[in-house]
């Protein structure tokens, strides 16, 4: 991808790639963002506040190319299907470069077979010398590497423990499997993943199933977009309440560690996950 000057007006086209440029202080540089499902990070709530939100989900080409963009960043290829900002070579042959994240791909063999900490500070680091503030970069890597390495120490060691991710729904909920971020944090925290061989990074889960594999622990994603088993607490209700999953071991021990939805995605706010996820083992199993 050729980026012919330093982008001026750059659309994020979701909550988390725009949280990357802000921690950056790339705010200045924004005609846009959209796609907000959480709430935003409070050191970033002013830059965030400063930038126009274009849609609810995500914009339109029509919207997109109002805004005249010069950079459009994404962390998901479905914010360059035909419903949204359309074809990132569509994009291309009007002058305006496009950026996907490694982590999803419009061709699927292209997705790494795992979610590393190294592809996010990559990422963040490409980010910052696309916008010509190398040195910002580097020292938001270097926090975040900081704060994963204490993570890491800090967690409690040959934890005997089984671990399921709980994303959304209810129904037909959906579980991490072991190509996504939640099972490197796991493995980086020396548990074991319910799913891991499971190929996929989210998969769709039946009670019956979990119920065979009993999690010792359940992690739970808190989304406030307000679906079906989204929230936390949603889930919670859910738990202890349906026939099959209140028996489960986590549920009947109440072994429940929350994080946000957001941060269960490559992004600025994945060290927190690594961080409370440690702290809520160390919490359980004292």
């Amino acid at each position: 991808m050729e980026i012919p000057a330093v982008p001026r007006r750059a659309v994020a086209m979701e909550q988390n790639a725009a949280e990357i440029m802000l921690t950056l202080g790339l705010a200045d540089r924004m005609a846009g963002t959209a796609y907000q499902t959480d709430p935003v990070l409070p050191a970033l709530r002013e830059s965030y506040d400063r930038v126009p939100v274009l849609a609810r989900q995500y914009p339109g080409r029509e919207a997109l190319l109002a805004e005249k963009p010069d950079f459009v960043y994404s962390m998901r290829a479905s914010a360059f299907a035909p419903e949204a900002a359309g074809a990132r070579q569509d994009l291309a042959k009007l002058g305006i470069p496009a950026y996907l994240s490694s982590n999803d791909c419009e061709n699927q063999a292209d997705i790494p077979a795992t979610a590393e900490f190294e592809a996010i500070f990559k990422e963040i680091g490409d980010i910052a010398s696309i916008f010509g503030v190398p040195d910002r970069g580097r020292t938001v890597v270097a926090g975040l590497s900081e704060r994963l390495e204490a993570a890491e120490r800090s967690a409690p060691r040959d934890l005997d423990a089984t671990v399921m991710w709980y994303y959304s729904g209810t129904r037909t909920p959906a579980i991490a499997g072991s190509t996504g971020l939640p099972a490197t944090i796991t493995a980086l925290l020396g548990v074991r993943n319910a799913f891991a061989d499971v190929a996929r990074q989210w998969t769709e889960g039946s009670w019956e199933e979990i119920a065979s594999r009993d999690p010792d622990v359940i992690v739970l994603a808190d989304l406030t977009r307000g679906g079906d088993g989204d929230s936390a607490e949603a889930k919670k209700r859910f738990l202890r309440e349906d026939p099959v999953a209140s028996k489960l071991t986590a549920v009947k021990n109440d072994r429940f560690i929350v994080v946000p939805g957001s941060s269960v995605d490559p992004s600025v706010r994945s060290v927190t996950a690594v961080e409370q996820v440690g702290q809520g083992l160390a919490r359980l199993y004292g």
